[in-house]
């Protein structure tokens, strides 16, 4: 093995505890921010859309992209029946469930990692054979389709709750 390969593996494993230490912030208590929530409820499915016109509508990866998502808005809905809410004054707040968000992120980062080493160690060979097209890779689609579908549709409900709850008036 190279110096380079054995380098790369030996930074892998800090790269993704810097990855979790990070998420685990973003899965910890936050302020509510309605356009947000707004942005990742549009963004996510036109996002899906896109991505299934990169897989030039072969079987496989469309069934797998789609498939996935279907998964991620279930875990979505499981993921607000678990998310506690706060309201607080005129802020709104909400705790995601840390371990259903942290292990749908970091199934979707560890598959990125992947086909990053994958084309890293490809390029290393003496006769490189060109990976798949990006949108020819069922896990890879599958990975997409579950944290799209997952983060859309708890967006939709994060927007749905603060819909139903309007801010206390201040009293005068």
């Amino acid at each position: 093995m190279e110096t380079t390969t054995l380098a790369l593996l030996l930074l892998v494993p800090l790269l993704v505890w810097r990855i979790y230490s990070r998420l685990k912030k973003l899965v910890a208590r936050q302020k509510s921010q309605l356009w947000r929530h707004w942005s990742v409820a549009i963004a996510f499915p036109v996002l899906l859309l896109f991505l299934a016109t990169t897989t030039k509508f072969d079987v496989l990866p469309l069934s797998s992209l789609g498939a996935a998502a279907l998964a991620g808005g279930w875990l979505g809905v499981l993921g607000l029946k678990l998310t506690r809410f706060e309201h607080v004054g005129k802020d709104f707040f909400f705790t995601q469930h840390r371990y259903l968000g942290l292990a749908i992120t970091m199934l979707f980062i560890a598959r990125l990692l992947y086909r990053g080493m994958e084309i890293y160690l490809n390029s290393r060979q003496d006769v490189p054979v060109p990976p798949p097209p990006f949108g020819q890779s069922p896990l890879t689609m599958a990975a997409y389709g579950l944290v799209i579908g997952y983060y859309a549709v708890y967006a939709w409900g994060l927007v749905r709750w603060r819909q139903r709850n309007k801010p206390l008036q201040a009293a005068e």
